[in-house]
């Protein structure tokens, strides 16, 4: 049986020839049977090691499929309580908005009373100062009135007083 083997492993060599590259010329010496590995003192597994089941593809596909699944429903769930936040901060936005309208309109119509009250008082003071210079122009008159009375009476004491050098000179003479 073993030159039947080695006869097969001699037919492969000449087979495959001088197409095969130096690593895998290595590995095939290395191997003695195709099921069995050779054993490294320096690595030794125990056999539980060996016989553990390693997991198919599938089932590390699965395995990350489920961890990505659950890092995006965290990450679902954090996106969603953002947006709750983003909710509420829209909603008190709206609030403040609607306070500020509310705020602006009656700032607007004080402004509007302000405005009329200007206007009442800017009236009021130009007839206070039509007014003033009604007293005025009539203290002003009254004053002239009496500075010419004033001056009507010097005028008749001059008068009076021509009047008696006049009347002196014509009794010295």
């Amino acid at each position: 049986m073993s030159n039947a083997w080695n006869q097969t492993r001699r037919m492969k060599i000449l087979a495959v020839g001088p197409s095969m590259t130096p690593d895998y010329s290595q590995w095939r010496d290395q191997r003695v049977n195709d099921n069995i590995p050779v054993s490294n003192p320096d690595t030794s597994w125990s056999l539980e090691e060996h016989l553990q089941v390693l997991p198919s593809e599938i089932e590390i596909i699965q395995q990350d499929f489920e961890k990505r699944s659950l890092d995006l429903g965290k990450k679902i769930e954090q996106l969603e309580e953002e947006k709750m936040q983003l909710g509420l901060d829209v909603e008190d936005a709206g609030a403040r908005e609607v306070a500020l309208e509310k705020s602006l309109l009656v700032c607007q119509n004080e402004k509007a009373g302000l405005k009329t009250r200007v206007t009442e008082l800017e009236m009021s003071l130009h007839q206070h100062r039509s007014r003033n210079s009604t007293v005025e122009l009539k203290a002003s008159l009254s004053k002239i009135e009496e500075l010419r009375r004033k001056v009507g009476e010097l005028e008749d004491a001059l008068q009076n007083g021509e009047l008696r050098i006049e009347l002196l000179e014509k009794g010295n003479e």
